[in-house]
């Protein structure tokens, strides 16, 4: 079995099986062409249903040797193991070498969080002179508002704004579909933004995308990555923030705020509820920082 054929066979079941985005898809095959890569470094011309656990043990060796934090190491151990899974279930190996395989130990990292004051003050160093002023006020609102990952925010139509309901509709990792309750101060930008996007030159697969560019075509998730990096800059805001820093923002402040923890999940559009009880770790935290410094044992004055 070739990797080449294998790593083929193995995008069309995360594409129709698993209906991941191409995204997720480029970033495991990606991760198991390492093993590929490797094994040519290592002159060890093996095909995947040749590989044994000492293999992929070395493998993992080789990577952590190479600096990459744990993860990065878990990330593609987890690659691995899917794709293993799927050679598995499709009998073209009898049994998984990468089953009994360890991992670096991951700590949670807590995500970076902007309070209410800090996306106040970003909003207020755009400059809505400009023809594209209303369009990022409105982006960034949404994004608060609605926790949108980027992917969705740029793929986002008008005809999915139910308005007289408040919802939006939202078409998330694997095309799964929800509906998010979407502010009034967001619905008020976007109206404000309208008017200027309908002077544009839109093209024709652009008609209904709601958030556009100056060429009146879809913008890209790295434009939007440039235009909140200067925003941030503009502001004054020392922390690394991206997109998904407003998407963080907007669940914590939902959770700190006492919302149902099964509630913020569906906003989230997160398939299991660990991935959400993240922003609980960040309550604690806070209150654990809280004690560190002000508790009469903790030996800090």
């Amino acid at each position: 079995m070739k990797w080449n054929h294998a790593l083929k066979d193995f995008e069309e079941f995360l594409k129709l099986e698993k209906g991941l985005s191409s995204n997720s898809i480029s970033a495991y095959l990606s991760d198991v062409r390492k093993i590929s890569h490797f094994l040519e470094m290592q002159q060890l011309p093996l095909g995947p249903e040749e590989l044994e656990h000492e293999h992929l043990h070395r493998f993992l060796v080789w990577i952590s040797d190479l600096g990459l934090s744990a993860r990065t190491q878990a990330r593609i151990l987890s690659a691995i193991r899917a794709f293993y899974r799927y050679l598995l279930l499709e009998e073209r190996i009898s049994r998984d070498p990468s089953a009994l395989l360890e991992g670096p130990r991951v700590g949670r990292k807590l995500p970076e969080v902007l309070t209410v004051g800090e996306i106040d003050r970003i909003l207020s160093v755009i400059d809505l002179s400009k023809p594209e002023g209303r369009r990022n006020k409105a982006m960034l609102e949404v994004l608060y508002s609605c926790g949108l990952r980027v992917s969705e925010l740029v793929d986002l139509r008008i005809t999915n704004i139910i308005r007289n309901e408040g919802f939006i509709r939202v078409f998330g990792k694997g095309d799964k579909e929800r509906l998010v309750p979407v502010s009034d101060r967001a619905l008020k930008e976007i109206d404000l933004y309208l008017p200027d996007r309908n002077t544009w030159n839109i093209g024709k697969d652009s008609e209904d995308i709601l958030f556009l560019n100056r060429r009146g075509r879809k913008m890209t998730r790295v434009m939007v990555f440039t235009i909140i990096k200067g925003l941030v800059q503009a502001a004054g805001i020392k922390k690394t923030v991206s997109p998904h820093t407003f998407r963080h923002s907007f669940a914590t402040h939902l959770v700190d705020g006492g919302a149902d923890l099964r509630a913020v999940q569906e906003m989230l559009g997160h398939e299991s509820i660990m991935t959400t009880e993240i922003y609980t770790h960040l309550d604690r935290e806070y209150l654990r920082e809280a004690i560190i410094s002000y508790h009469p044992r903790s030996g800090k004055k």
